[in-house]
């Protein structure tokens, strides 16, 4: 089998970026948004029967977390400065993006941009849910075996997805502001204990992030605290407006939904089999992008609230290509993606088996 290059694919007509179109993607996403809240508000005031209520709750939650998912879609393109054509008008829209998912996005995407340099290289990025190596897995403890089948599971994308959107970001704020607190009390107090006075107000500590994508550096830190600084006083709001049991119960299931259906959506494209899984030595990024990431066979309508993220291998190929321009582009090199794989929703469950990456043979393989 001939080795596909990169210079075969047309690639450069679709990296055009279109401030309007972007600023359309976000205006018809937010305006529903809003006006489902405002919905929302009407419903839990009326004088309907509280079984009337909930019936009409469940399809507005539905939207509610389908266009969480694609807000959630729009910040991974700001990300990769792929939205809009200026990088500050991406940071800026990616970091109000971030803001209604809960999420910093800067320490997020620099942890995506980690997984699209290695893609299919299964020895450096361990995929979302760090799949082990057959070695490795072997030489767990039985008990240590089950815990593994278990919280990879397909269940615990719903666990998962609550953690990942709304306890992960409070919960590292939480553990950055321990830690700086923490060095800095200790260094102050060896400076006290050696009478170095003058040297008081020179403290140098050092921040340890609780997790590997949030904190490693300034901006990542700023994008935290910034993040919870807007988040939380909005969410006390939300509260104070909608009751403060109603909307956190009904805020936490649209986040663990939106979360889950992502978290799913970025696992099967690239957990499946025949999956490309190489190691360091014989990865090669082309057939990483195009036989290490699956691409979806949607609804359009679907599509719609995962802005084309279903045309994987292309985006893999080239992550500044906007996307609304993903689809044209995939189309244009459909004659070169005949090696990449397409998955249907009916295929999805297969997909939860491959989480044990076989190093000698370089392919995941289903769990026993």
């Amino acid at each position: 089998m001939n080795q596909i290059k990169r210079n075969q694919f047309l690639i450069k007509p679709f990296l055009k970026r279109n401030n309007f179109r972007a600023s359309y993607q976000i205006i018809i996403t937010i305006i529903p948004i809003i006006t489902l809240w405002l919905i929302v508000y009407q419903i839990i005031n009326s004088s309907l029967l509280s079984l009337s209520k909930g019936f009409l709750l469940i399809p507005i939650a539905f939207l509610l977390t389908l266009l969480s998912s694609r807000t959630f879609s729009l910040m991974h393109d700001c990300g990769h400065n792929s939205l809009f054509k200026e990088r500050r008008l991406n940071n800026l829209f990616g970091f109000f993006l971030g803001v209604l998912n809960g999420i910093p996005q800067k320490p997020w995407s620099n942890d995506h941009a980690f997984h699209h340099r290695h893609n299919g290289n299964w020895e450096i990025y361990k995929g979302p849910i760090d799949v082990l190596s057959l070695e490795d897995y072997n030489y767990l403890s039985k008990t240590e075996k089950l815990f593994y089948k278990i919280t990879r599971n397909w269940v615990m994308l719903f666990p998962g997805g609550f953690f990942y959107l709304v306890v992960k970001p409070r919960l590292g704020l939480i553990l950055i502001i321990f830690n700086l607190t923490k060095s800095i009390l200790k260094e102050t107090f060896i400076k006290i204990k050696k009478r170095r006075f003058s040297k008081l107000l020179n403290i140098k500590s050092r921040i340890k992030p609780p997790f590997s994508d949030y904190g490693d550096n300034f901006w990542e830190l700023f994008d935290l605290i910034m993040n919870n600084i807007i988040v939380i006083p909005l969410w006390i709001f939300m509260c104070k407006w909608l009751g403060g049991f109603f909307f956190l119960t009904f805020y936490s299931i649209i986040s663990t939904l939106s979360a889950a259906i992502l978290i799913c959506v970025f696992f099967v494209q690239h957990n499946f089999e025949n999956a490309y899984a190489s190691n360091s030595e014989n990865w090669e990024i082309v057939s990483g992008a195009i036989n290490g990431s699956s691409n979806l066979n949607l609804p359009n309508w679907l599509n719609w609230f995962l802005a084309d993220i279903s045309f994987h291998s292309i985006h893999h190929l080239s992550e500044r290509i906007p996307n609304y321009n993903l689809r044209a582009c995939h189309n244009a090199n459909i004659n070169l993606l005949n090696q990449s794989r397409v998955l249907n929703l009916k295929d999805f469950p297969n997909c939860f088996k491959y989480i044990i990456w076989d190093s000698k043979n370089q392919k995941l393989i289903p769990i026993n």
